[in-house]
């Protein structure tokens, strides 16, 4: 079955979508971290705030809020920004704040980046976060402790699951929809990377390379199928800098080059499409966290 097969052949408005952003620069894309150490940001040119503003008329032309997942080093550095995120209608929540998969600290590093993230946020516009995102999706099956973490720090809902195969993410046996996880009436929901189910495999549809690297076709048929039969939504994500062909160029391995650096400069016609396309809303509203505006 392929997206020109398939019945599903138009997109629905009748479900609304999450759009979610992952607010941090280029320089901080877990591909590139041997290459880039953490030492070296501040010393790197920042493009983040007039990516994410370009984002902001983006989404305010077209009437579309989203969730904005923000790393706590942006945040700490550009509260201003933050609060234009604020000021537009969005939701803010955390993408951590030092940009370290979470499998790879302890529970202890894990829960002093996630406060360090939220405070830096806070500060900025003195607004509570429901929702955390983990950098790379790396709640996997080597870091399943970190969601008693985000629970106890007061969170209410998680978006750092992938149910795919992949190199560095993944948790594959994972629900495919929105879903919670605990137990004892001390539940957290669970926002996983949206995916199809075809030939026994989860494969990916909404955002990030996925969205840049496969043909526009890929992810409006994706979405379409989510909504129309199965009647649920997408959550739908990009970074400011994947509407940036002009920005900087890191050394990393080919693979990782060809991931980031691809179809940048298709970016913004395809997501003018998608929400010409698709409706949408922050993730917070969808699980009825957050008022509608």
């Amino acid at each position: 079955m392929s997206p020109s097969t398939d019945p599903v052949r138009s997109p629905s408005r009748a479900v609304v979508n999450a759009m979610t952003v992952d607010v941090e620069d280029y320089f901080h894309v877990s591909a590139f971290e041997a290459s880039v150490p953490r030492s070296a940001w501040d010393r790197l040119e920042s493009r983040v705030e007039r990516n994410t503003d370009r984002l902001l008329d983006l989404f305010a032309q077209r009437n579309v809020r989203a969730t904005f997942f923000i790393l706590g080093w942006v945040a700490e550095r550009f509260p201003s920004l933050v609060k234009r995120i604020a000021d537009g209608g969005h939701e803010l929540a955390s993408h951590g704040f030092g940009h370290r998969l979470i499998y790879n600290q302890s529970p202890d590093e894990f829960r002093e980046d996630l406060r360090r993230s939220r405070a830096a946020i806070s500060t900025a516009v003195g607004r509570r976060l429901d929702g955390y995102r983990a950098p790379s999706f790396s709640i996997t099956p080597r870091s399943l402790w970190a969601f008693d973490i985000i629970r106890e720090e007061g969170f209410r809902y998680d978006a750092s699951v992938f149910p795919i195969r992949h190199d560095r993410y993944g948790l594959p046996s994972s629900p495919r929809h929105f879903h919670t996880v605990g137990q004892d009436g001390h539940t957290l929901w669970e926002c996983p990377g949206s995916t199809v189910r075809l030939a026994g495999m989860n494969l990916p549809v909404a955002g990030g390379g996925y969205f840049r690297l496969l043909p526009y076709a890929w992810t409006r048929w994706g979405i379409s199928r989510l909504n129309r039969l199965e009647g649920q939504p997408a959550v739908f994500y990009l970074h400011p800098w994947e509407i940036d062909p002009e920005q900087p160029r890191l050394s990393g391995s080919r693979l990782s080059r060809y991931r980031h650096y691809t179809n940048l400069d298709q970016t913004e016609t395809r997501l003018v499409q998608l929400m010409s396309d698709f409706k949408f809303a922050p993730l917070g509203e969808l699980l009825g966290l957050t008022p509608a505006a």
